[in-house]
């Protein structure tokens, strides 16, 4: 973790001298990159770390799940299975497809706003790229941290990928009926 932290302050530094001294513009486009590089790594690291403490993660389709209340676009849905799941002993990571915002609310919102309505931690909010589908990015994220995926999304297309999304078990579906929540958590 030292190393990640060092090349920040040297990434910070050098971005500091781009600003503050004239022809050094390439090295604020460097720091800039490692800087971000930076951030990542020790992001991974603390993630890892929290990983082998806390609470097994469940990862959410929030695109799939905001649609699971009258089929109606809201992030009402989304909150109570969180909230559920964090009752029952899980940490809840939630990836939402790029157009979310605009269908709950006609504009786009990034991973901390959808953060923020949820009252998640921004690290654990997603809103993929636009034209990236977030199925793969959901697949991905879930085979690496060995964790179960919360839709009702069958995800065929990828099970050639993805053989593990045929096992029972690992799709949590889910509904809400006359408005209780009935997770397949078994």
């Amino acid at each position: 973790m030292r190393v990640p932290l060092v090349l920040l302050g040297l990434s910070a530094f050098g971005y500091f001298l781009a600003q503050n001294l004239p022809g050094y513009s390439d090295l604020g486009l460097l720091g800039l990159v490692s800087g971000v590089a930076a951030l990542i790594l020790i992001v991974r690291a603390l993630w890892r770390r929290d990983s082998k403490t806390s609470a097994p993660y469940i990862l959410l389709d929030g695109s799939n799940v905001m649609h699971w209340v009258n089929g109606q676009p809201s992030l009402e849905p989304v909150r109570e299975v969180v909230s559920h799941l964090k009752q029952q002993g899980y940490r809840p990571g939630v990836v939402f497809d790029a157009n979310a915002g605009y269908k709950l609310d006609g504009r786009y919102h990034n991973h901390r706003d959808l953060a923020r309505k949820l009252g998640l931690s921004p690290d654990l909010v997603l809103v993929v790229n636009k034209g990236e589908p977030a199925d793969g990015v959901i697949l991905e994220f879930a085979e690496a941290h060995n964790a179960r995926i919360v839709t009702n999304d069958r995800f065929r297309d990828w099970a050639e990928q993805f053989p593990q999304v045929t096992e029972p078990g690992y799709l949590v579906q889910g509904r809400f009926l006359n408005g209780s929540l009935q997770l397949d958590l078994t």
